[in-house]
């Protein structure tokens, strides 16, 4: 056994020794999240940004608006696209290069969540149908990483875009044109938040922090809409989850998720 293997196991001792006494290492409830901080607009040039700080964890999102081509199959929509990565400096396992598996996994659930709540009109964002839609675009950049990353980009993706100034265009030529200085509000139809929960043992916890993360069984991430409505779900590991828990699980995201929903909002309407 490796010493990183051992490291793990004892770990994993540890924290399910405190789980079974009601406790976590970190002193928090099973169901409680770490503090989260929000703060919009802190990229200038980008129509729209946040930062997100969830315990350790951080994370900074930028939106981008432009015209686009739209895709032959949604010639009466918008675009949306999200993107993640993890800098050099969040963490000593982070890899340059090509994504590898587990960062692609985060992009796609930080998007599904958002598109899968349709968070956005996107038939709103139509400049000409089949000629020209709004794209928007979404990047994350992990700066910190002390767990749970799923979390920390829905939440920072959500209050970037509904903080976000979308420019005017309008159609000359058959072109899209800027009109400078004028903007119009993100069609925003609800709020999108994901909560992940981790299995260790029997035990389910909300918001794992890295320790947590490295040993747990199973994950997963289930993306509540503004109306508690489950919209999307996310699971990984090795382990699995009965149906009582899938159901005390979804119970869970949309309690916390709400409580989570309003802090997206306080810091949306402090940059309004």
């Amino acid at each position: 056994m490796t010493n990183s293997k051992i490291i793990d196991q004892l770990k994993k001792t540890q924290i399910l020794e405190l789980l079974k006494e009601g406790k976590r290492v970190d002193g928090r409830l099973f169901d409680e999240v770490r503090e989260l901080t929000i703060d919009v607009g802190v990229i200038p040039k980008a129509e729209g940004s946040a930062r997100v700080r969830l315990g350790d964890t951080e994370v900074v999102s930028g939106v981008k608006v432009q015209p686009e081509r739209p895709f032959p199959d949604t010639g009466d929509q918008g675009m949306l696209i999200c993107t993640a990565e993890i800098l050099p400096i969040a963490h000593p396992s982070a890899e340059t290069g090509p994504p590898q598996p587990p960062v692609i996994e985060l992009a796609r659930v930080t998007d599904r969540g958002i598109r899968e709540s349709k968070m956005l009109d996107m038939k709103q964002l139509v400049l000409e149908k089949d000629k020209s839609v709004i794209g928007i675009f979404c990047d994350n950049a992990v700066t910190d990483h002390d767990g749970n990353l799923f979390d920390a980009c829905s939440y920072a993706t959500t209050a970037a875009i509904n903080s976000c100034k979308i420019p005017k265009y309008e159609m000359k030529d058959d072109k899209p044109v800027k009109i400078e200085n004028e903007f119009i509000t993100p069609p925003i139809t609800t709020l999108p938040v994901s909560v992940t929960m981790a299995k260790i043992d029997e035990y389910i916890i909300v918001d794992p922090n890295l320790d947590e993360w490295s040993i747990m069984d199973s994950r997963i991430t289930i993306t509540t809409n503004s109306d508690g409505n489950v919209v999307a779900l996310q699971k990984g590991g090795s382990g699995g989850f009965t149906q009582d828990e899938l159901v005390k699980c979804a119970e869970i995201s949309v309690k916390v998720g709400s409580k989570i929903r309003e802090i997206i909002k306080e810091s949306s309407s402090g940059a309004n």
